[in-house]
This record gives C-alpha cells, structure tokens and sequence, in this order.
C-alpha cells in the first residue's frame, strides 16, 4: 500500500484472474447487491469484480461500508484472502480538493492527508485476524501487514504483532519477525523503537530455520552490531541454520567488510565452514567473498578449489558458466594457483554443451606450461578419440565442432612446447578423412613449417594416409605439403608415385560404359524391395502362406572402387586439378637435385604432362559454376608445361616455384606467432604496484564504499556486469538514449517512454503528466505493434488529476530479429466537461541493434552456413568514406558484428574483401561479406557491395536497412 495522495495511485500486488470481468464489469449497486448475499462465492465474485473496476479508475465510494459490514467478519478463506487485496487498492485518505491542490503546486502549504473515518473499523477487523486463533489466519494477516504503509494503520497493531512473535506455531512467529521488520523500517522511531532488541531476544530463543533466518535479516539491516554479536556467539553451527541463513551471513559479510576492513578477520573462519557447505549457491558466495576478502594463497587455492567442485558436480550450463567465468577471472591475477587444479578444471570437457567446453578450453589453454603440458595433451588426446567413437558416447553429440575445438588447442600446445608436437601430430592424422580434416592438415602444414626436424616422418604418414583424404579442400593443402616439403629422393618417389597411383591413367573424365554401370545401379536400388509369397510346411505339418519382402543388396563401395583423388578430379574438381599439376611440376624440377637419375625424372616428367592435359580436358568438359575457371586452369597448366619443357623458362621460374611458396607461408606463420605475443603482452597479469606521489586516502573522509585497491566487495560491479553496463559513467547517458518524446509539450497529457530492451522482453515504462487544470477520467494508452511484436501487458485505465503525474508499464515480446515499430494512441475523458479526446503518440522504432551480439566461427562453418543461407540482402556501397580500412571499421562498428577476415592496416591496396559474423539474443547467425573496390577513375570513391545472408528473412532485411543507414559515414539520427 502506498501512502499516495491521490488514490488512484494505490496498486495491487497480486494478479487476479479474468473470470471475474467476463462480460462486463457490473455497476456499483448490482456489486453492493451481490455483497449482501449468503452466499460466499457471490461475495467473492463481486469483490474481485470491485478491485478489478478500482484498478481500472473507479472510485466506488459505496462498496467500502458494505465489505465492511458483510465481508470482513467473514470466515471463508478465499474471501478473507481477497478483502486483503481489496485493502491494498481501496482509498485510505480523503481526497484533496482541486484548490488544496493548486495551492500546494503554486508553493503553499503540502497537502495533508485526512484517514477516512472508516479505516477504524478496518484497523478493528485486522486486529481480529491478529488475534485470530486459526494459526494460518494470523500469519495471512502478519504478511499482508509488510505492504501496509501508512503509519495510522499500523500504529493500533504493533502490541498485536509483538504478541504473535511468542505464538506456539512457527509459521506466525516468521511472520510476524518480517511484521515487525517492515514496521521499523518505515516508522521505527515513532511505532516500536525498541524491535532490533525485541528481535535479538526472540532469536536467542528461537529453534526454527525460516524464523530465524527471518530475524537475522532484521538485525542485518536494522542493526548491524546485534546480528555480529549473535553470529560471533554462534559461529559453530551456522552450517545448521540453513542455506537462507548462511547467505545473510555473507551479505552481512561484505558489508560490514566494505565499511570497515578490519573486520575481515572474524569473518574468515565462518567462510572457510562454508566453502564446504552442500548448497551450491552458498559455497559459490563464499567462495568469491573470500577471495575478495583476501589475497593470500590458502584462501585463494580453498576458493578454486570450490569453484572447481562446483564446475564437475553442477549439471545446469548457467551455473557451470559462470563458474568458468569466475576462474577466468581468478587466473588474471593468480595463474599459478590455478594451474595446480588444470586437470580438475578439464574433466568438465565432459559435459554435453560445446559452448561449455569451448569456455572450459580456453580458460585451460592459458594455465598450460611446460610442467603439466604432457598430461594436457593426453586429455586433450583422448577426449579426440572419444568423437570417433559410436554415436550412442555422449561426445558425439557434441559434432565436429567440439572436434575442431580439440585440434585447435593441441595446435596450440604444439606451437608453444615443441616438445609435445611428435606426440600428437601422428595420432591427429590419423582424423584426416574425418569431418574435423581441415585443422588437423592446417595443424600439419604448420608443424612441418616450424619443425624441420620432423618432416620426415610427417610426410611419410601423410603419404600413407593420402588414399583415405576424400574432402577436396584436405586434398589440396595436403598436396600442396608434398609439393613444397619432399626434399629427399626417397620422400618425393613415393610421394609421386602414391599420387599417380590414386590419379590414375587419363582422361579424366566419366566414360560411357562407367556411367551406364552407375545409372544401372543406382535403378536396382531404386527398384525398392520385392514381395514374395510361398507355402510353407509348419512343424505340426500344416500348410501356410509366408510373404518375404525380399531387398536386393548393393554395395555402391564394392561397385565403386575409385581412389578418392580420382573421383574428385572426375567429378570436375577443377581447382584440385591445378594443385595436382602445381605439386608435379614441383616435384620433377627438384628430383635432379635431390639424386633422380635422369631416366628417372624423364618419366616422372612424361607421366606429369600426360596428367595435366588430362585435366586441361576434363576442365573443358566439366560444367563449372564459375566460367573463369577454364581459362583460369589452362593457363596455369600451360605455365607448368612450359617449366618442364623449356631449359629457359625453367631455369627463370624454378626458384620461384620452389621456394617462394615456402617463403610467403614462413612469413605468414611469423606475423601470426608475433601477433600472438603481442597480444599476449597486452593480456598480462595486471601488477598493483604503489608509487612514492601516490596520493593516501583517508577511508573517514571517504564515502562509505571501498576503495578499488583494498577490497572488491561490492555487488553493483555484478550487476553491472549482468545488466551489461560497463562502467557507472555511461549509465545515464545509456537511458537517455532510450527514452521517446510521444506527444507534444502543447497537448493535453504530455506522454513519454523509457525503452527497456533485455533479449525477448521489450518493457516500456510510460511518463503522463496531465497538463490542464482538470482531472482526466477513464485515460487509456491504446498501444500496437508492427513486425513479430506481440503486447502481453496492455496499460489499464486511470484517472489522472490535474497537474498530476503516473508512470504506466507495459510489457512486448519479442520472437524475432526484425525492425518493429510500436505506434498507439492516448484516449481520455474530461471529467468536468464530460468531453472525450484523443492524442496520436509518436511511432518508437526499434533498433535491430539491441537483438545483435558479436560472435565468432571458423571460416569453415561460415563457408558452410553462407552456402546453407537462402535468404541474401545485396546492398550496394554508397559512401563519404574514402579509406578502405576506416570504411570496414565504420560498418563493423555500426552493425556490432565482429570481423573475421585479419588486415594488415600498414597496407595499403585498391581492393578490400571481409567476412563479418554476428548472433542475434535468439539464436539467429548474421553473415556479412564486404567487397569494396578504390576507384581511381572516380575521384577515389568506394564502389562495391555488401551481402548479407541469413536464415530467415527478416534479419536480412533488418540489417539491410541498418547498413544503408549507416555506410555513408554519418551517424544515424535517432527515429
């Protein structure tokens, strides 16, 4: 209950069904009719018909006498229940005149308020309920009193309530501890100045758990030292108070710790007891407030160690997240610690969810060191070998994308201990055919580049295991490893001769009696299964009728026994086939110079030429999507030809061919190590070091929050964390870009919006302020929508009065990434002329940008989702921007995407070519491709276009519109 002035300012804290206003609302009498009746559940029906007709704005002076009279002596539960909720929105106060009013708005003296005379009776009847034998009774009347706010009503109760806290029942006595809670709070100096001592003697004696946790809470924030004096005696058995109260204990913790930080030491104990405690929620809190308590390496390793128990016994992925959460934190500043838990912090790699084990491999990924590396990449070893187990292992589930992510960190670890790459580049490529290929042969080209040591062992598995590679992108960067790395006489025989072997004779292309072969067989498979019925003679030797559907058995692996070079190649693969010439080519120029005989190399050269006009004619013959790739195909063979023809062009372009390409991957492995370290020397442990002019502060002289350098206490820096504000500075200037002018200054009501955005939830907080001298009746806000916007909560009718304010809510759900617009009207009646008016609200346009999240993926599941994207948003670059790199950050910053394709910003080209990946908060990928070209013949401008691809339709267009607002360099005006 609010202490308002105005009535139509008192709310109601319970949601009541709409039964009650079917077909209509009934009148004021008909409602103090069905009062009158004997029968309780008239009585029900017409007093929730009476509280929902008060929400809405009417007044019904008459209904409060009759409830008074023939309701509150009433014994009927629901209907007790229901007077309860009507006392919360029924007018308490008389209500000020229009003149006392003005006076007070013109800087007279405030209004003041008058109690109604019949609130005497209804303070009589909630004394009767207090004193009420029925225990339920007295404890539904106890918590109804902690929404009771005005001082006039509970003053004649207090001694009541008092009395309540020795009832024999404890569901009154943690009742009334809460009573008596919300009456001191308000009003405890005039109405029951001595609770906080009341409350210390009922918690000395008291034996139940929510009674007592109930009293802990008064003494916690009414006074603080009683609750430390009851804690220090009872330190011992706070693990037996329960999980409600041991978190009161922590709250009270960090208070009284961010006040005071020498109280940290008579806390200490009672953390360390609860670090083992069986609830989840209180060991996670002790955990954290103890660290934050301390620094010291015992508090610190008790506090992982609960975080690591938590991580491996939780099964919720929100709490296992935030638990990673709270180690990534705690290895900033103390890694070494948490490097003794590794191997506890990866058994949570078991988990189903791949977004956990990404978290948990990353966090892992920077504890590695030379120490526990070895036993990492066994974990990280077997947890591979379990995706290629049968599907029923829990890993598999989890795809080829928790595959990708296991290559990635032993790719990680090999680059950092070379120690370890022996160990695992063997057992990886073992994973070449599986759907995980690519990193593994990108992990393989690496290793061979860096460690000169193990290549030939690298190459003489690969080799072996060539036949087995059946994806056309493996295929090429594995020969292209044969191509540049074979440097023995041994290594580039079998090499050449492995891939002859699988290529085969040509021409590459499908042969007749092939393709009929095919055609007949995929028909018999087709054919489906046949019925075939018989007789048969039973065992007690009668006849019967047995029907076999017979299915013939084709083995298309047994028919078709092709090497998987072969077949890619058939099938028109046209780039393989310019990397098989490319690989050749190099491999016959360099067996003179590894110890080929010249027979030798002759026939390595006859066998490479006969292969490339083989592919030359399977490019002719093969239907390419992209008609460039024929010309393209026939002059790099033709360049490979002449290299193994011409002396001249042989001695000019040998050293090219067979070092540059080593060169340019050498100098792209280097930039990629440096720019690793330089960011790793961005990310170090953040050393607090003191100066000598550092200013000293004085903690008296300061407000009653911690310093950053003591202590970290304080639960706005989760909040702001979760609310997603960074920092304190930005939060007003945050709301005030979120707020919408609806109607004009000259209008009747002024009317504004707050706009709170969280994920599917759109809540908006409505401001009217009546500017006439007169009080608007039945004022409603008529809202729509426009797009996959659905109003769950619409605003109720009010009465306004004049000069006055209200904030009115109402809640949208939101079901899609899409552009919405919500546009309504405000429908109001004077009620002094009885005239009715109406005010057109400005349109509130909602920005896709509160739905879009950067996010990241591999190029290779960007290439698969914008080939399974069907819906494309093409828009063509028209913009001020004149610089290539500027124009990409601009668009990256303005569509919050985050950009996948590096640059180096030294360079400087004519061309630019970028992937941009995004999320939506439901679910949706956003993928974004840039080409933008530098014109020279006009005037430097930027020329290209931007295409977005996504699953459904609206995201599409959405961020279609967002880029055509924004590329030109301007910001866009707020709609």
């Amino acid at each position: 209950m609010s202490s308002a002035t105005n009535a139509n300012e008192s709310y109601c804290t319970f949601t009541l069904a709409s039964d009650a206003t079917a077909g209509g609302l009934p009148s004021q009498e008909e409602i103090a009719k069905q009062l009158e009746s004997n029968d309780p559940k008239i009585k029900r029906h017409a007093l929730k018909a009476a509280i929902m007709a008060m929400l809405g704005g009417e007044a019904m002076p008459r209904i409060l006498m009759q409830v008074i009279r023939f309701c509150i002596n009433s014994d009927d539960k629901p209907l007790k229940k229901l007077c309860m909720l009507y006392w919360e929105v029924v007018p308490r106060y008389q209500e000020p005149t229009s003149d006392e009013v003005l006076r007070a708005a013109s800087g007279g003296p405030p209004v003041q308020r008058k109690l109604l005379p019949e609130m005497i009776l209804v303070c009589n009847a909630l004394m009767n309920d207090l004193n009420h034998p029925n225990e339920f009774v007295r404890g539904s009347m106890l918590r109804f009193l902690c929404k009771v706010k005005d001082e006039e009503i509970l003053g004649p109760l207090i001694p009541s309530i008092k009395a309540c806290l020795k009832h024999r029942h404890q569901y009154v006595r943690k009742n009334a501890v809460l009573a008596v809670f919300h009456a001191h709070r308000l009003h405890g100096e005039s109405l029951i100045p001595d609770g906080p001592e009341l409350v210390g003697e009922f918690i000395a004696q008291e034996t139940d758990m929510a009674a007592r946790r109930n009293a802990f809470l008064m003494l916690y924030n009414e006074s603080e030292d009683l609750a430390i004096q009851f804690l220090a005696r009872n330190l011992d058995d706070v693990s037996k108070f329960g999980d409600g109260f041991s978190l009161l204990v922590l709250d009270l913790t960090r208070k009284a710790c961010r006040r005071d930080p020498n109280q940290k030491s008579r806390f200490v104990r009672v953390l360390f007891q609860m670090l083992s405690s069986n609830s989840a929620a209180v060991s996670y809190e002790a955990a954290w407030t103890l660290i934050s308590l301390s620094n010291s390496p015992t508090a610190v390793r008790a506090a992982a160690v609960t975080y690591t128990t938590l991580l491996n016994t939780q099964n919720d992925n929100n709490v296992m997240m935030i638990v990673l959460e709270r180690l990534e934190q705690l290895k900033k500043k103390h890694s070494k610690i948490l490097q003794e838990l590794l191997m506890d912090i990866l058994r949570a790699l078991s988990s189903p969810n791949p977004d956990i084990c990404k978290k948990v491999l990353d966090v892992a990924m920077a504890l590695v060191t030379s120490k526990n590396v070895a036993e990492v990449v066994t974990t990280l070893k077997r947890e591979v070998a379990k995706t290629t187990q049968e599907s029923s292992d829990s890993s598999e589930d989890k795809g080829k994308v928790y595959r990708n992510m296991l290559i990635q960190a032993i790719h990680g670890c090999a680059v950092r201990f070379p120690d370890v790459a022996e160990s695992v580049v063997h057992t990886l490529m073992d994973f070449l055919s599986s759907d995980g290929g690519m990193q593994v042969i990108i992990f393989v080209r690496a290793i061979v580049e860096r460690y000169p040591a193990l290549r030939p062992a690298i190459l003489s598995k690969l080799v072996s295991t060539i036949d087995e590679v059946s994806n056309s992108n493996v295929m090429c960067v594995c020969l292209w490893i044969l191509g540049e790395y074979c440097e023995t006489s041994e290594t580039v025989k079998d090499a050449f001769d492995t891939i002859t072997e699988q290529l085969g004779e040509a021409p590459f292309i499908v042969q007749a009696e092939d393709k009929k072969a095919r055609e007949k067989a995929a028909a018999e498979a087709a054919k489906g299964p046949k019925m075939v019925t018989k007789n048969v003679v039973l065992a007690d030797g009668t006849y019967a009728t047995q029907t076999i559907y017979s299915e013939p058995k084709i083995n298309l692996a047994s028919l078709d026994k092709t090497p998987h070079l072969r077949k890619m190649i058939v099938g028109g693969d046209i780039f393989l086939g310019e990397i098989v010439c490319s690989c050749l080519t190099k491999m016959c120029l360099r067996a003179p110079d590894v110890g080929i005989d010249a027979v030798t190399t002759k026939g390595m050269t006859v066998k490479a030429l006969l292969i490339m006009c083989g592919v030359v004619k399977m490019a002719e013959v093969a239907v390419s999507a992209q008609k460039s790739s024929l010309a393209d195909c026939q002059e790099r063979v033709t360049l490979c030809c002449r290299v193994l023809l011409d002396p001249k062009a042989s001695a000019l372009l040998k050293p090219t061919l067979l070092s540059e390409g080593k060169n340019s991957f050498a100098a792209f492995l280097k930039n990629l190590q440096e720019k690793e370290a330089k960011d790793k020397e961005e990310s170090k442990e953040e050393v607090v070091s003191a100066q000598a002019d550092d200013l000293i502060h004085f903690r008296q002289l300061r407000s009653m929050t911690a310093q950053g350098g003591d202590i970290d206490l304080d639960d706005g820096t989760d909040l702001a964390r979760a609310t997603g504000y960074a920092d304190g500075g930005s939060l007003l200037s945050n709301e005030l870009s979120h707020v919408y002018q609806l109607s004009g200054f000259a209008d009747p009501v002024y009317a504004e919006a707050f706009v709170t955005v969280h994920d599917y939830d759109i809540l908006l907080e409505i401001l009217l302020i009546n500017r006439t001298p007169n009080t608007l009746s039945n004022l409603t806000v008529e809202l729509s929508t426009m797009g996959d916007m659905k109003i769950v909560e619409r605003p109720q009718s009010h009465t306004i009065g004049p000069l006055d304010q209200m904030t009115i809510r109402a809640s949208i759900k939101v079901s899609s990434t899409e552009t919405g617009h919500i546009f309504g009207t405000i429908v109001y009646e004077d009620a002094s002329t009885q005239e009715k008016g109406y005010i057109n609200l400005n349109d509130i346009h909602m920005d896709i940008m509160d739905y879009i999240r950067p996010a990241t993926c591999t190029d290779e599941v960007f290439r698969s989702m914008w080939a399974e994207f069907e819906w494309e948003n093409k828009v063509a670059i028209s913009t001020s921007i004149k610089d290539l790199i500027e124009f990409l950050d601009h668009i990256v910053s303005s569509t919050n995407m985050t950009c996948l394709t590096p640059h180096d910003r030294n360079e400087r080209g004519s061309f630019l070519a970028a992937n941009l990946y995004a999320k939506s908060v439901f679910g949706e990928d956003a993928l974004v491709n840039v080409s933008v070209e530098k014109k020279d013949d006009n005037d430097g401008k930027l020329a290209g276009y931007i295409r977005i691809r996504s699953k459904t339709q609206g995201i599409a267009l959405s961020l279609g519109d967002r880029i055509t607002s924004v590329q030109r360099g301007l910001l866009p005006n707020k709609q």
